[in-house]
């Protein structure tokens, strides 16, 4: 009775323990993020949350921003500025959907991206690539960002977009 005990407080530790730090709330929307992705300290005190998802080689880099309504600008300007942060961005698509009643625009791009601090010096990335969600929140917008590795980013790409889908059907 002991060994079963011990060993079911055991398995859910590990589930329990697996499981932290995957629930992002923002604003009354539970994102949940995926198994593969791992959970970091957000490199700035602008983003609420930070993970990194799984590439062949490398990671790609998973933020999620809220500034509160009328924060950081609209979607137009948001994606208009990470596109430019492309040299020559290919591949550039931007889509917006309602998902429940919530409008979701999704943008993406791939090639060289110049990594930096808004004002500050850049460095460029050849082979990167992003993925952006921004959902029209009730207490504004909510901006989850993505950018990495090309094959990182590919391979997480359907995970970003049922994760965002499954928060909003809840």
């Amino acid at each position: 009775m002991k060994k079963n005990l011990t060993h079911a407080l055991l398995l859910f530790l590990l589930f329990y323990t697996s499981s932290m730090g995957k629930e992002v709330e923002i604003t009354g929307y539970s994102f949940t993020a995926p198994d593969t992705w791992q959970s970091s300290k957000p490199s700035s005190n602008m983003r609420v949350a930070q993970f990194d998802a799984p590439g062949e080689e490398k990671m790609a880099e998973v933020v999620f921003y809220h500034f509160g309504p009328g924060g950081a600008g609209g979607v137009k300007a948001n994606v208009d500025r990470w596109m430019k942060q492309f040299e020559q961005a290919e591949g550039e698509s931007v889509k917006t959907l309602i998902i429940g009643e919530t409008e979701v625009t999704y943008a993406q791009a791939y090639g060289t991206f110049l990594s930096g601090t808004p004002f500050g010096p850049k460095t460029p990335k050849p082979g990167f690539a992003m993925l952006a969600a921004i959902v029209q929140g009730k207490e504004g917008a909510i901006f989850i960002k993505m950018t990495g590795p090309k094959d990182a980013v590919d391979s997480n790409s359907a995970a970003l977009k049922t994760m965002v889908e499954d928060c909003l059907r809840k």
